[in-house]
């Protein structure tokens, strides 16, 4: 298993003390760089990368790290926390002490921690690591600096941390895979389990959760499928009967109260000089949490204080490339929202995911809803938006058994497909509620209501619409 050791420092790290850091090796192992210069790699003398560090992070959000690495992340002091991540090559221990000198000694230096603190090399990191006759594997010349495997139908990368994040490396392993035609499989043991962000996008994307368990070898931690390497990538396990087993360590669940009020909207925009964006998704913050975004980035960690300001620069700068960021809340009212800014031949399009976790008997707004749908349609060019609830984790990561599915609880249309549905379609339909109108009745949206949320007949209640809507029959 490959292992990450981050160093979290009160202080910026400088060149001296990176550098102090990579002579945790001694000074007869070579330094590389890759990621065009955003990965710095301590090689054995053939060039093979035994340790893979990243630029520094600095995170400017309180709770960012405790929310990925768990409250040992924590650290004194109101000022920002710098991320240095160190990636140890697989099957190495003589790499993993490297990697553990190189974080304790940024930690002695600049003040701060490691995670984990039980990380191999952390003591007596003074003292250089013996890395004397120890070679890497070669890395197949396609490979990111943190893929462990590659072959030609998969990408395997290795993770053991309480919640995989989609950091900045683990988004352009994604992106690589994706053009390569490979498939991205990230394997973890039972006990880690993925942020939000991360599981939004392994289920939208080519690729697969593959958890380690002592009784069937591999399952899907999403489906809960089991799994066998087999040409080349993990796939599903057929039995005699050509059916796939369900793992029994996915099925064994008990209910916890917890839940998650999920709302994904789309909004277009004419683009114009004067446009900000993320308005919408403040305007669904507030109307959701009573409080704004408190960080963002383009990965995670989120490391940025939030500003509409700087996502506006960033999406105009990358155009007509599309904007992938990730914004998040804080400590006490977990939320998290993925924000996809596309550049369309109509303006420009928001594509939101808010996700906002709530605990056994705290109430979930559900009367902000109508509201929030209204301001979207008169303030912010809302297309559509799906509100769902789910039973699920309040801290919002996901783990590798079963969750129930989320269910519909409603739906809103925008003005401009309200028109394209016909007015007189959109506003008579065969829910059992009437649909409230938004906005002004010259140029209306509608809010549906489908029901309370907590049956499959909310799933028929938006199925009925959608069918209603497109003018086909009923089912």
């Amino acid at each position: 298993m490959t292992k990450d050791v981050i160093a979290l420092t009160e202080r910026m790290p400088d060149a001296l003390s990176v550098l102090a850091g990579l002579l945790a090796g001694g000074p007869d192992l070579l330094i590389e760089s890759a990621g065009e210069g955003a990965v710095v790699q301590l090689c054995d003398a053939e060039g093979r990368p035994l340790v893979s560090i990243e630029v520094p992070l600095m995170l400017q959000v309180p709770g960012e790290a405790v929310r990925l690495l768990g409250p040992g992340a924590e650290l004194s002091g109101d000022g920002p926390v710098w991320w240095v991540e160190a990636r140890a090559a697989a099957g190495m221990p003589q790499a993993e002490q490297l990697a553990g000198a190189f974080a304790a000694r940024l930690t002695m230096l600049l003040g701060g921690r490691v995670w984990p603190p039980d990380a191999p090399g952390t003591v007596g990191a003074a003292r250089p690591v013996d890395v004397s006759g120890i070679t890497a594997v070669p890395a197949p010349a396609a490979a990111q600096p943190a893929v462990d495997m590659l072959t030609d139908k998969a990408a395997v990368v290795l993770q053991d941390r309480p919640v995989v994040p989609m950091t900045s490396w683990l988004s352009e392993v994604l992106r690589a895979t994706v053009e390569s035609d490979r498939s991205l499989q990230i394997v973890t043991p039972p006990h880690c389990r993925l942020s939000t962000p991360t599981r939004l996008l392994l289920q939208s994307m080519p690729a697969r959760w593959v958890v380690q368990d002592e009784r069937c070898g591999y399952y899907d931690g999403l489906t809960g499928a089991v799994l066998t390497w087999q040409d080349e990538a993990f796939a599903p396990d057929r039995g005699e009967n050509g059916e796939t087993p369900v793992a029994d360590a996915f099925t064994e669940t008990a209910p916890t109260g917890e839940r998650q009020l999920s709302v994904s909207f789309r909004t277009l925009h004419r683009p114009t000089a004067d446009l900000v964006l993320g308005g919408a998704l403040e305007a669904a913050w507030q109307a959701l949490t009573g409080g704004l975004p408190a960080g963002w980035g383009t990965s995670e960690p989120a490391g940025l204080t939030w500003s509409r300001r700087q996502l506006t620069e960033l999406a105009y700068e990358r155009a007509p490339r599309s904007t992938w960021t990730v914004v998040v809340g804080t400590p006490d009212r977990p939320a998290v929202a993925t924000l996809r800014v596309i550049r369309t031949s109509e303006g420009v399009e928001e594509d939101i995911t808010l996700t906002v976790g709530y605990g056994p008997g705290e109430e979930i707004p559900f009367e902000a809803l109508p509201g929030l749908a209204e301001e979207l349609v008169t303030r912010y060019g809302l297309t559509t938006m799906l509100c769902q609830l789910r039973e699920a984790r309040r801290d919002l990561s996901a783990p590798p058994h079963y969750e129930h599915p989320p269910l519909p609880y409603a739906f809103v249309l925008g003005p401009a497909e309200v028109q394209e549905a016909g007015r007189d379609t959109a506003s008579r339909t065969p829910l059992k509620e009437r649909p409230v109108q938004l906005g002004p009745s010259a140029r209306p949206g509608f809010y549906y209501a489908l029901g309370d949320a907590e049956t499959a007949e909310s799933w028929t209640a938006l199925e009925g619409l959608l069918r209603h809507l497109r003018g086909a029959p009923p089912a």
